[in-house]
């Protein structure tokens, strides 16, 4: 502690190092001369003007960057992730672990929107380079496998990231199945069966060799008895038929000569065609049946014998089931019936009418044997290989 004089002689005491400069200075000021006085002050302005120069260089340097100086900005660096460091790779195996080659490997955002696309190497390697850091996942998609998409993965900055190996399994055996109308596929196959004609030339419609055709609708079954009861090749035997009777001098009351013939034509004529509209349309759309004949072509003679023989007295109904033949047993006698209107008066009666029905349901028993043993070999647009065989 140290004391100095005051100028009212006491004594004061201060701190050493603390307030020892000051009381210098005041103890100075008082004992010095007054011109002493001013000379000091200048010399100590002097001294403080020249102290800013003598700051440490960091102060200087942080003074600078704060001052309003206009010098060029330096360029940021580019950041990672505009430069795109993440990296992605995984091998493509299947499920015995040996490597697939060639596999589509698509890398996807997490949004959904493909970002690269790939395929694997010889080893089943893949990988993407350079790409943004964030959330992705691999979808794989290889011929032969099922498809395959990965779990989401984040990929970071300066990051390889593995996936686990890939394992994909053998795609399991699909079916694609068009599912179309009964009426569009029935019209398709009634297109095929009026090309079937049998040695190209006698019509032989109402043969299906498809055993499982599509129902005809009822339109469709007036359009297909018009198109085969019209048929140029049928009219042309209705002459043939009006022939023998004439040389026979069937029916006697129609007289010879031109007008005879005439007569037994226009009565053949007209008793095949409504016979024909009769057993194909008229009946099978009242009673929902079908007027096909369905080849059956395999199992034993006696098997296709008895379907061809009973085909004349049963048939399919267009829900699929087996039932007695109304159609036809019906339309045949009903054709007999209308013919006592045209036929001569003396041979007129239910003789006629049973006599004509006779007729017609054995010409259909003789027809339907043809159709099962001999028609598909004469056929040359026949589609269609009957019902397939059982074991």
């Amino acid at each position: 502690m140290s004391a100095y004089p005051s100028s009212h002689g006491s004594v004061s005491f201060t701190e050493p190092g603390s307030t020892a400069p000051s009381v210098f200075w005041k103890r100075f000021l008082i004992l010095a001369p007054r011109p002493h006085f001013y000379a000091v002050l200048a010399c100590a302005s002097f001294l403080l003007c020249l102290a800013p120069g003598r700051l440490p260089a960091q102060q200087q340097t942080a003074q600078l960057g704060h001052s309003g100086s206009s010098l060029p900005e330096t360029p940021l660096p580019k950041t990672s992730a505009a430069e795109g460091r993440a990296s992605v790779a995984g091998t493509v195996l299947d499920l015995s672990g040996a490597t697939i080659s060639g596999a589509n490997v698509s890398l996807m955002r997490s949004d959904g929107t493909q970002s690269r696309n790939t395929v694997s190497d010889a080893n089943g390697d893949f990988g993407f380079a350079k790409i943004l850091p964030g959330s992705y996942l691999v979808v794989v998609n290889a011929k032969g496998f099922a498809p395959f998409t990965s779990v989401e993965f984040l990929a970071t900055d300066q990051q390889l990231y593995e996936l686990p190996d890939i394992s994909l399994s053998v795609a399991s055996a699909s079916m694609e199945v068009t599912v179309r109308p009964p009426d569009l596929i029935a019209a398709e196959q009634i297109r095929a069966a009026e090309k079937q004609r049998l040695v190209g030339v006698v019509p032989n419609f109402y043969t299906s060799y498809i055993y499982d055709a599509a129902p005809l609708t009822w339109k469709q079954k007036f359009s297909l008895a018009v198109r085969g009861t019209f048929d140029p090749v049928a009219v042309i035997g209705v002459g043939f038929a009006a022939g023998i009777e004439q040389a026979n001098n069937s029916f006697a009351g129609y007289g010879q000569g031109a007008s005879g013939y005439a007569k037994r034509y226009a009565a053949k004529f007209v008793d095949g065609r409504s016979s024909d509209l009769l057993t194909h349309a008229v009946f099978p759309t009242l009673f929902h049946q079908d007027p096909r004949y369905y080849y059956q072509g395999s199992g034993t003679f006696k098997s296709r014998l008895m379907h061809a023989v009973g085909s004349a007295f049963v048939t399919r109904s267009d829900s699929g089931r087996t039932e007695p033949n109304y159609s036809y047993l019906l339309g045949d006698v009903s054709a007999a019936a209308l013919s006592n209107l045209y036929y001569p008066e003396a041979n007129r009666g239910a003789h006629l009418v049973f006599t004509n029905a006779a007729v017609g349901l054995a010409g259909r028993i003789g027809g339907n044997l043809i159709r099962e043993f001999l028609s598909k070999r004469l056929t040359p647009n026949a589609t269609g290989e009957g019902r397939p065989p059982t074991f």
